[in-house]
């Protein structure tokens, strides 16, 4: 089995009035390990319980931890795996408080060592030797990298991951001949012939294995030697070597033997101290649960004064709080009021401009259709009349004709499309039914549905808010949308127009529907808002745009006579 790892270092001192206490305890705890090495154990459990008392009054908490991780090595010493684990984890809650990579490392492989080797419980063993890498290789101590290295080796051979092992056996073979141990060439040479027996590779198999067995044989390495004895028999077995692997058997069966005496003897030796042994166990669970209380104490007064202070000044606080709230909503209530003048006046301006967007238009279509359309025709009637009469055809006047004509057509044309003559005469259905037909084309269908009678008239002004809403949500979809294919559909329902548009475009994510600023949006919303309706809008990318509009039907009084003559 791998030797037990035993932390030898020398503790900084941390203050100039402590220097001499500090010295006394490093020297008693050092002189724990050398009684531990030489196999008296008492003496040393005797000096690592003062040593751990000194550490725990100066609460220094590297000291205590490696206090700890000597207790746990005597332990392990004894064979007490399990009060041995006990300290080990004890000694790494305190180290991990500390920057002692070193003293981390050391902790870690040993609890390591005892998940592996005692409990069998090879995946948390694998993890507590990465983490002694991990701090090897922060300290920078190449021959514990190489150690650690053989661990984790062994460890993933143990459990049949080869393949996970390889990487650190390779590391172990490039430096263990400069960083290595003469105490694990052993070993090495075990992994070998395990690795290569896996890879079927039998002759560097049996070199390796026997060059261990030479080593462990010269070295009296006798627990290394008897795992390759082992390791060894179970490859002859592979091999049909039955009668070599039996006899590396009854080496691996002699040499077991042999170690289970030695620790019974050990045992035997001890066990006059065992009683004494167990109450310096229990001392040192007092001095460590001793100073947990009064540091208990001291907390709970100092929580106690803590509680009355915080107390004092939760109730200034409060109070201050109250007031500060009291003036706060006082403040805020005038904020609302203006607020909701502001918000009232904005709507309100947002309206009259909407509704005089909508005057103008009808104003300028008018003016245009009335006045200069009918200047343009009489122009053009008396123009014909005075070539009639001189029979005439300069081409001056033929030219003055035909930009007449075009300069009536375009009027007619701008005035229809600031007020559309079929709205005007026929009504909203008509109007948008020819909206539907006009922006038809080889590139995008409109589709019309309608379940009222298209001859139903409302209101003129209702009719033309809803027409110029609805062209502009279809301009929309003629400029952005990409789609081949639309749909208007139009229905009544409890006094409320239900107007739905879907289209079948690119669409877009309505979680950033401020793209679509740009598109007149708010404009169409404020309109809405004005006619106390709804709209709402629904897309999804590359899945086309659907927009649903209720608005209350504004009905008309009287019948009303079209704004424009037939042309």
């Amino acid at each position: 089995m791998i030797l037990i790892l035993i932390h030898f270092f020398n503790i900084p001192s941390f203050a100039k009035e402590k220097k001499n206490t500090l010295k006394e305890i490093t020297q008693i705890s050092n002189e724990a390990l050398k009684d531990m090495d030489a196999g008296n154990f008492e003496k040393s459990l005797i000096k690592s319980r003062l040593a751990l008392k000194y550490a725990i009054a100066i609460n220094d908490n590297n000291l205590i931890a490696s206090v700890y991780n000597t207790i746990g090595a005597n332990f392990d010493g004894l064979a007490e795996f399990d009060k041995a684990f006990f300290y080990y984890k004890k000694g790494l809650l305190y180290a991990n408080k500390t920057n002692n990579d070193e003293l981390k490392n050391w902790l870690n492989n040993n609890i390591g060592n005892i998940y592996c080797f005692d409990k069998k419980q090879y995946e948390k063993g694998i993890f507590y030797y990465k983490k002694s890498l991990e701090y090897s290789e922060k300290s920078k101590d190449s021959m514990q990298i190489v150690f650690t290295n053989l661990n984790l080796t062994w460890a993933y051979f143990d459990i049949g991951q080869f393949e996970k092992g390889f990487p650190h056996l390779k590391f172990i073979n490039k430096y263990h001949k400069k960083h290595g141990d003469e105490s694990t060439i052993v070993a090495l040479n075990m992994l070998n012939g395990m690795y290569h027996s896996y890879k079927n590779n039998p002759e560097k198999a049996v070199v390796f294995f026997q060059n261990a067995i030479k080593l462990g044989t010269e070295g009296n390495q006798k627990s290394d030697l008897s795992y390759s004895h082992y390791e060894f028999s179970k490859f002859l077995l592979k091999k049909n070597d039955y009668e070599n692997a039996y006899k590396n058997l009854e080496l691996y069966n002699k040499i077991t033997d042999e170690l289970n005496i030695e620790e019974k003897l050990n045992k035997a030796n001890v066990v006059g101290i065992n009683l004494q042994i167990d109450e310096y166990k229990r001392e040192i669970d007092k001095i460590g649960n001793d100073y947990k209380t009064k540091e208990s104490i001291l907390i709970q007064e100092q929580s106690r004064n803590k509680k009355i202070v915080i107390l004092l000044l939760g109730i200034l606080l409060v109070l201050s709080i109250l007031f500060y709230l009291y003036s706060q909503n006082t403040q805020l209530k005038q904020k609302n009021k203006i607020k909701d003048i502001q918000s009232q006046l904005q709507q309100n301006t947002i309206n009259a401009s909407i509704n005089g967007q909508e005057l103008e238009r009808k104003k300028i279509a008018s003016f245009l259709h009335d006045n200069i359309s009918a200047l343009l025709s009489s122009a053009g009637l008396h123009l014909n009349a005075f070539t009639s009469k001189n029979h005439t055809n300069a081409e001056e006047i033929i030219k003055t004709k035909a930009i007449l004509e075009e300069a009536h057509d375009q009027i007619r044309d701008l005035s229809h499309e600031l007020m559309p003559t079929l709205l005007a005469r026929f009504g909203l259905f008509y109007a948008l039914e020819d909206l539907c037909e006009k922006n038809s084309n080889s590139v995008i269908q409109f589709n019309y549905y309608i379940v009222v009678p298209t001859k139903t008239r409302y209101n003129e002004n209702f009719e033309m808010k809803m027409y110029f809403i609805i062209m502009e949500l279809l301009n929309n979809i003629i400029k952005h949308s990409r789609a081949t294919q639309a749909n208007l559909t139009i229905q009544e329902n409890n006094n409320s127009l239900q107007i739905k548009i879907e289209d079948n475009g690119k669409g877009f994510d309505n979680d950033k529907f401020y793209i679509l600023e740009g598109f007149g949006i708010n404009q169409i919303k404020a309109r809405i808002n004005n006619l106390k309706g709804t709209i709402l809008i629904n897309s999804k990318l590359n899945s086309g745009t659907t927009v649903t509009i209720e608005v209350p039907i504004t009905y008309q009084k009287k019948i009303t006579t079209p704004v424009f003559p037939s042309q």
